[in-house]
C-alpha cells in the first residue's frame, strides 16, 4: 500500500469522527476497534486509518477492522503512541505497506493489517468468549452485590420541564444500527407522540429526523453543537459523589444544565429518568445490552445495567433490531399472498354466520369504548 494525504488525530475516535473530512488519514488510539467507531470512519469517507495501538487482539471479535477494509480503507495497526508526539494535526504524511513518513522522514512502523489476518483474529475472539464471559458475570455480580441497595430505593430525580408521569418515552443512545432502528419506528413516534430522551450522540439522530428531543441526558462528550442549542432540556450525567466532567462543555456553550448524580452509565441513568419520573411505556433504541457491546465500550461488567433494567424490566421494550424485521419484501409478499388466500373462505364464513356477525359488532363496541371512539 502506497497512501498519503492529511492527516488528522485524537485518542478518542469519536471526537475525530466529528472534525475528519473527506480523503484524509485518521489517526487514533483505539484498542479493539469497534463497529460503531468504523462505521463513523467509514461515513466520514477517510483515506486510510493509522492505530497506535492493536485494532483487533483477538480478545473478543470485534467487527471494526473488517469492516473498514471491506471498504477499502486501509489499517497500519499498532504503531505506538510516540506517534502523537511525531505529528501534529494537518500534516503531510505518506504511508508505504506499515512505514509512515513525514517530510521523507521515518517516524512510525506498524504492520498493514489484511482482511485474512483480521478474520483469524475474529475467529480467535469467538473462541475467547467463553473466557470472557465468565470474567464478565463474576465482576457484574461482584459490584450488583454492591450497589444493590442505590436502586431498590427509589432514586431522586431532577425538576423537568417536560411531563412524563402516565406518557411513553423514547430513549435513544448511540448503539449498533441506532439511525436504522430509529428510522423503522418513525411510524410509532408520528402516532404515540412519546417523550423523546437522546443520551448523548442519540441525541443527534433524533434531529437528523427532523425530531427535536424533549430532553438531553449524558456526559455530553459525543453530543454535537447543532443538537445542544436546539431547545431540548439538557440533563447532565453526576457521579454519585456529585462530579460531573459534561458540566464543563455547558458552560462553554454558554448553556445550563440540571444534574442528576445516578450509578452507571448515562443509558442507565436515562432509563431511571423515565421510569423514575413514571413513564407508562419506555422504548428503547441502540442501548447497550449484551457482552459485546459492552466489550466494545471496555466495561468489565453491566452490574448497573443489570439492575436498571430489572427494576424498570416491566414497562421496557427493546427496539435494538427492529429495522431487521422489515427486510426482505419478496418474502413478505408470498407471506401476504398466503394470508389473503387464508382469510377468503373465512370472509364467507363470516357472511354467513349470524352469531359471529353479533359477536364481531359487540367487539366493535367493546374497542370504541376503550380508545374513547
Amino acid at each position: 500500500m502506497f497512501t498519503q494525504g492529511t492527516v488528522r488525530l485524537d485518542r478518542r475516535t469519536k471526537d475525530l469522527i466529528r472534525r475528519l473530512r473527506p480523503g484524509e488519514i485518521a489517526l487514533i488510539a483505539h484498542r479493539d476497534l469497534d463497529e460503531l467507531a468504523a462505521k463513523g470512519l467509514k461515513k466520514a469517507r477517510v483515506k486510510a486509518v493509522i492505530n497506535a495501538h492493536q485494532s483487533i487482539s483477538g480478545r473478543y471479535p470485534n467487527l471494526g477492522p473488517e469492516k473498514l477494509l471491506r471498504a477499502r480503507i486501509p489499517i497500519v495497526d499498532n504503531v505506538g503512541e510516540g506517534i502523537f508526539s511525531q505529528l501534529l494535526e494537518g500534516d503531510k504524511i505518506r504511508i508505504s505497506g506499515g512505514r509512515i513518513f513525514r517530510k521523507n522522514k521515518l517516524i512510525a512502523v506498524g504492520k498493514q493489517l489484511n482482511l485474512t489476518a483480521v478474520q483469524q483474529r475474529i475467529k480467535q475472539g469467538e473462541a475467547n468468549l467463553q473466557r470472557e464471559m465468565e470474567m464478565f458475570i463474576n465482576n457484574t455480580l461482584k459490584y450488583a452485590a454492591r450497589e444493590k441497595d442505590i436502586f431498590l430505593g427509589k432514586i431522586k430525580i431532577p425538576e423537568l420541564p417536560v411531563k412524563i408521569k402516565g406518557r411513553q418515552v423514547l430513549i435513544v443512545a448511540r448503539g449498533h444500527n441506532y439511525r436504522e432502528d430509529l428510522s423503522a419506528i418513525r411510524s410509532y413516534i408520528t402516532e404515540e407522540a412519546p417523550v423523546l430522551i437522546g443520551v448523548d450522540g442519540g441525541a443527534d439522530a433524533l434531529l437528523e429526523l427532523g425530531y427535536v428531543p424533549h430532553l438531553i441526558i449524558g456526559d455530553m462528550d459525543s453530543v454535537s453543537d447543532e443538537v445542544l442549542h436546539s431547545g431540548a432540556f439538557l440533563v447532565v450525567h453526576a457521579y454519585k459523589n456529585g462530579m460531573a466532567p459534561g458540566l464543563g462543555r455547558i458552560k462553554e456553550q454558554n448553556l445550563e444544565a440540571t444534574l442528576f448524580p445516578a450509578p452507571g452509565t448515562s443509558e442507565d441513568a436515562a432509563l431511571l429518568l423515565a421510569y423514575e419520573g413514571g413513564a407508562k411505556l419506555i422504548v428503547a433504541v441502540g442501548l447497550h445490552s449484551n457482552l459485546i457491546d459492552f466489550l466494545e465500550k471496555g466495561r468489565s461488567g453491566m452490574a448497573s445495567t443489570l439492575l436498571v433494567r430489572l427494576k424498570v424490566g416491566s414497562i421496557l421494550i427493546d427496539a435494538k433490531g427492529v429495522n431487521q424485521l422489515y427486510q426482505g419484501g419478496l418474502a413478505m409478499s408470498y407471506v401476504g399472498g398466503l394470508a389473503l388466500a387464508g382469510l377468503f373462505p373465512l370472509l364467507i364464513i363470516l357472511l354467513i354466520s349470524t352469531r359471529i356477525q353479533y359477536f364481531l359488532q359487540l367487539l366493535l363496541f367493546k374497542i370504541r369504548l376503550l380508545v374513547g371512539l
